[in-house]
């Protein structure tokens, strides 16, 4: 018999890509985040397309260029030449959270812009993290000098200043202006490649969210459940989204699985009184 090969759906895929943490391929797995909107995107082509821009950029560096050159080079191509920018017009839609979106308009939001600016960067030899900061994720690029935080809507460096400007006014700001900036440290942590897909998930969740779209949130759900599998959040938020769907069985089992994992929960009784109702 001949032998037949099973494809893997577009959510089995991203499974198998963060499983583990020794080589998460970042890349690869934000892309493929577009195929819940996408089903027939071809995540190999959008890792081609990128190959072929850090061809183009390579050209551009030589060998024996300093980091601080490679940096230079590399925001000039890519906000420059490229044209990559925020898309301010359109901050919300969910299309800056597909890297094939992003790609084709040159626009994107912080988070897949970083994406793709921390590929080509490690691509021509500089050190570089992405940053978790509240409500704007941040680049650092790391040289001899010390290291430089960059915002990947502009490639501009950031002061000081500028990152407590960043911060929603409030008491986070507050702590930070009272501690003299003490208190930025925490808020500059470096971000693993599954903390900064979870960072994408989240954003396109909470655009899901406010346009009542309980279908496309619960597809980024199923994600975010594989992708941060000892936090209990992402399981809760699938059940509710499930009850949001009119799917109530599917619903009160991920919300007593919730319930199991977090008794002590703050919002244990609200849940629990969820399930109830779905009974």
């Amino acid at each position: 018999m001949p032998l037949r090969l099973s494809v893997p759906t577009p959510l089995e895929y991203f499974a198998a890509l963060v499983q583990g943490d020794a080589g998460f391929p970042l890349l690869e797995a934000a892309a493929s985040i577009a195929q819940d909107e996408y089903p027939q995107l071809d995540v190999q082509q959008v890792l081609g397309e990128m190959d072929h821009l850090l061809w183009r950029l390579r050209r551009r560096v030589a060998a024996d260029a300093p980091a601080v050159q490679r940096l230079r080079v590399l925001n000039q191509f890519f906000f420059g030449t490229l044209g990559f920018a925020g898309n301010v017009n359109h901050y919300h839609a969910p299309e800056n959270s597909y890297l094939n979106d992003v790609l084709r308009t040159r626009r994107g939001i912080p988070v897949s812009l970083a994406v793709l600016w921390l590929e080509l960067a490690q691509g021509v030899g500089l050190k570089v993290q992405g940053v978790a900061f509240p409500g704007h994720f941040l680049v650092r690029a790391l040289l001899a000098q010390g290291q430089v935080l960059l915002d990947p809507l502009t490639g501009r460096s950031l002061a000081r200043e500028d990152l407590i400007e960043l911060l929603a006014p409030g008491p986070q700001q507050a702590m930070v202006l009272d501690a003299e900036g003490a208190a930025l440290h925490p808020y500059l942590q470096a971000a693993t490649p599954r903390e900064t897909v979870a960072r994408m998930l989240r954003n396109l969740l909470q655009v899901h969210r406010m346009q009542e779209d309980w279908p496309r949130a619960l597809a980024v759900l199923e994600r975010l459940v594989i992708l941060l599998p000892q936090d209990g959040e992402p399981r809760r938020d699938r059940g509710l989204a499930h009850a949001a769907c009119g799917h109530a069985a599917q619903a009160v089992e991920d919300l007593r699985a919730y319930l199991a994992q977090r008794p002590d929960a703050p919002d244990a009784a609200r849940i629990a009184e969820r399930i109830r109702g779905l009974l």
